[in-house]
């Protein structure tokens, strides 16, 4: 289709930028260009810029800069507030694109992931008095939310400084009426041919369900601590056609938090795993680096790694501020993780994780075996089984080595309630996991032990060689008895931490070796990424998961596997020795 309107060229110079590499882009943000390319091209939506060009017009006539100075130190209050590219992208994305025939939009939700100082929170307030503007003939309702009031303030108070600025607030004979007090923060407008009204909440996971909405725009949502801070909003617009849910937000400390989710979530629809036709995406974050034993590394020192997380560098943002803290994060390591996730956008965890992440996954990448394929290996097979509370997550799995590559194929068990709870309290994605085939819900409020040892049983009937299965005696009454009688070969595996710390730095090595494939599994994965370690003077580790609210299930299971395999072969070592 024919890509015209009042901005088109503006747009169509910066995706082309993007994709040259003239304009340094990470790797999502170029998909999303892709992406929107695509759109163009695609039968099912057609290219109607009239809204678009409306909102960008109006923010740029009428809104002004509440604080800042430019690129060269001359104050910016009071002066117009000029979009830059990324944002007319965003804008011409979410409000130019419609399904075919109709005046629908095709996009009802986005996420906006950008680090500070890219021009967020302001950027989120003229779109939000805009927006509103502009659906006033449907009665238009917006909510301008974050997890704290303070943060949403923000907003609103951006929003009423150019009001008042306008002279529009009815104090001064305009249509606006603004209510800021400690009970409310509001504004109305009756226009003519409509109505507009917005209101500025923190984001409570507690409150009732009784928002209706058509526009809603959650600020730094990695702040959430639950979904349903998110998806109350979502809900409220059912009422309407024409909709925005947009989250907007810098990385946050918490690599499994809501956010995170999203963010992940939100990379598979781009890389065209799975289709979310209604879900905008504009991730901006530095890109790993490889080196040249084909591992990954973050290369913060680099000025164009810091270029392509930062869209608005050169204008919002100083390259030379960003190098600056750059230096300050190489040389004082408590500074690096806050500039890894506000200046570049990768999210880091509050409380030290033990693994390094990016080490684990570039690892398990290098290999690439179906479960077809492992079991034509000769590999002789060592089971764990780290069995939880009836009512939590159970992890177990087969641990193999094929030519020196340690291998791990796991599974994790949770009844379907707690699986419920988890997912809404705790953002784990355990029904994604059940999809990919890493889970099995119980259909009971306890864990069925019996679907663990069928797990097992289906395993040998593959053909994998399972010499015995180690377990851990807590909770193993009823496992024991089941696996004794399918004729499973067990082994009880001391839960002391002097027992698993020979396990544990053995799969640490084979990590650091890139040689431990763990078959893709995220729910593993999500699982090493949660171990935390304190080591004693004698380097015996204990472990145990960062937060609470965390499991690391699937990687117990897996050193008690590991140990399993180790005790093998010093069998076999002593065995070889005693023949010599």
């Amino acid at each position: 289709m024919e890509f015209k309107g009042k901005y088109a060229k503006e747009v169509r110079e910066y995706c082309d930028g993007c994709l040259s590499g003239k304009i340094k882009a990470n790797h999502y943000r170029k998909k999303a260009i892709e992406r929107f390319y695509r759109d163009l091209e695609d039968d099912r939506y057609e290219w109607k810029p009239k809204d678009a060009d409306f909102v960008i017009t109006i923010i740029e006539r009428c809104i002004c800069h509440q604080q800042g100075e430019n690129q060269q130190g001359v104050p910016l209050r009071d002066t117009p507030f000029i979009l830059m590219p990324f944002h007319k992208f965003i804008i011409y994305n979410l409000l130019g694109l419609y399904q075919k025939g109709t005046n629908i939009w095709k996009y009802h939700e986005a996420l906006i992931f950008i680090p500070r100082k890219n021009v967020k929170t302001t950027f989120s307030g003229a779109l939000a008095w805009a927006l509103g503007i502009l659906m006033r003939k449907s009665g238009s309702k917006v909510y301008v939310v974050a997890a704290a009031l303070k943060q949403t303030l923000e907003t609103f108070g951006f929003i009423k400084y150019n009001i008042v600025h306008m002279g529009e607030d009815d104090q001064h004979g305009g249509l606006f009426h603004i209510i800021d007090n400690n009970n409310e923060h509001s504004l109305k407008a009756e226009f003519s041919d409509g109505m507009f009204e917005l209101n500025a909440l923190a984001a409570n996971p507690d409150a009732q369900d009784s928002f209706n909405c058509n526009i809603a725009i959650a600020d730094e949502i990695h702040a959430f601590k639950k979904p349903k801070q998110y998806n109350l909003f979502k809900e409220a617009m059912k009422a309407y056609s024409n909709k925005l849910m947009i989250g907007i937000s810098t990385a946050g400390d918490d690599p499994n938090g809501f956010l995170a989710q999203r963010v992940k979530y939100c990379k598979r629809v781009l890389d065209q795993e799975i289709d979310d036709e209604q879900y905008f995406i504009f991730i901006c974050e530095a890109d790993m680096t490889e080196n040249d034993e084909g591992g990954k590394f973050l290369d913060y020192m680099n000025p164009d790694v810091q270029a392509m997380a930062n869209p608005g560098i050169g204008e919002s943002i100083r390259s030379e501020d960003l190098m600056n803290d750059a230096v300050q994060a190489q040389n004082d390591p408590q500074q690096r993780k806050d500039f890894f996730a506000k200046s570049l956008n990768v999210f880091t965890n509050q409380i030290d994780t033990y693994f390094d992440m990016a080490m684990v996954q570039t690892s398990d990448m290098k290999y690439d075996w179906t479960i077809d394929d492992l079991v034509k290996l000769p590999i002789k097979w060592y089971g764990g089984a780290d069995l939880s509370k009836l009512h939590d997550l159970t992890g177990v799995c087969i641990y193999g080595r094929y030519k020196n590559i340690d291998i791990c194929i796991s599974h994790a068990f949770i009844p379907i309630t707690t699986a419920y709870q988890k997912a809404d309290e705790d953002n784990i994605p355990v029904f994604w996991w059940e999809e990919e085939g890493w889970l099995t819900t119980c259909n009971s409020n306890v864990i069925e032990y019996e679907d663990v040892v069928q797990w097992f049983i289906k395993v040998k009937k593959l053909g994998f060689n399972i010499r015995w299965v180690g377990y851990d005696r807590r909770y193993s009454r009823e496992f024991i008895l089941k696996m004794k009688k399918a004729g499973i070969k067990i082994r009880d595996q001391k839960q002391l931490y002097v027992e698993k710390t020979e396990a544990f730095r053995e799969i640490e090595k084979k990590i650091r070796m890139q040689e431990f494939y763990y078959c893709h599994n995220k729910a593993y994965e999500y699982c090493i990424g949660n171990v935390k370690v304190a080591e004693d003077s004698d380097d015996f580790v204990r472990f145990q998961k960062v937060m609470p609210n965390q499991r690391i299930d699937l990687f117990d299971c897996s050193v008690i596997a590991c140990k399993q395999l180790l005790i093998a072969s010093e069998k076999s070592q002593s065995a070889s020795q005693w023949l010599d």
